[in-house]
């Protein structure tokens, strides 16, 4: 794959109603709903990042032949964060069932008025990286910021051999900074956004994507 970012609404496809759908206030009112809208959106994702993949030539055997099939050769390590990331994480899981997974706990910290959005990374529970294919998922890429501290968090658990971030919305600002912070990842997004507002939120964007999954946090 050539380009560094993909971005899923940039063609006509079933995946834009689910997009639709997550963005709606009034579909929104259904936690269900939106998070296996956000399962489906980490399925599609999952299969256009299948696409780019190494494979090998393996034999099965059917009941009455042998085939000839290929298959992903070497399986990426799902790694999401919560707890935002659970349902996009849930669609990544249903195609890369036989992947390692992890999690990274990380939220934003209080803020002070006139400074840079700051992420609090309270825990990191993931497998040896070193040379591996790493798969990390956040709904909602706003400023970077997350993102970047926690792929910098991962640099502790081995170097990686390649890096793909997935998102369901992400704020142009945010795909700027990781390219600019993380030159060597591809981008997987459902749609782009133009902006970030006051509070660094995406507009339109969608809201908090957590509390429409799991309801309101103190």
């Amino acid at each position: 794959m050539e380009k560094t970012a993909f971005i899923l609404s940039q063609e006509n496809s079933i995946a834009n109603n689910f997009l639709a759908e997550m963005r709606s206030l009034e579909v929104q009112r259904d936690r269900m709903r939106f998070r296996k809208n956000c399962e489906r959106i980490g399925e599609i994702l999952a299969y256009e990042i299948s696409k780019s993949l190494e494979y090998k030539t393996t034999v099965i055997q059917t009941p009455l032949a042998q085939k000839v099939c290929q298959l992903i050769e070497d399986q990426p390590v799902l790694i999401s964060i919560l707890r935002a990331g659970i349902a996009l994480h849930g669609g990544f899981s249903n195609f890369y069932d036989r992947a390692d997974q992890g999690f990274i706990g990380a939220y934003r910290a209080p803020e002070i008025p006139g400074e840079e959005v700051k992420i609090q990374l309270d825990y990191v529970g993931v497998p040896s990286l070193e040379n591996r294919h790493i798969i990390l998922v956040d709904p909602m890429l706003a400023t970077g910021s997350s993102l970047v501290s926690a792929y910098q968090s991962l640099l502790n658990y081995g170097k990686p051999q390649r890096i793909d971030i997935a998102a369901v919305i992400a704020a142009q600002a945010g795909v700027d900074r990781i390219k600019e912070a993380i030159p060597e990842a591809r981008l997987w997004i459902g749609d782009l956004d133009p902006e970030l507002n006051e509070k660094y939120y995406i507009v339109p964007g969608l809201g908090d994507a957590g509390d429409l999954s799991f309801g309101p946090k103190v």
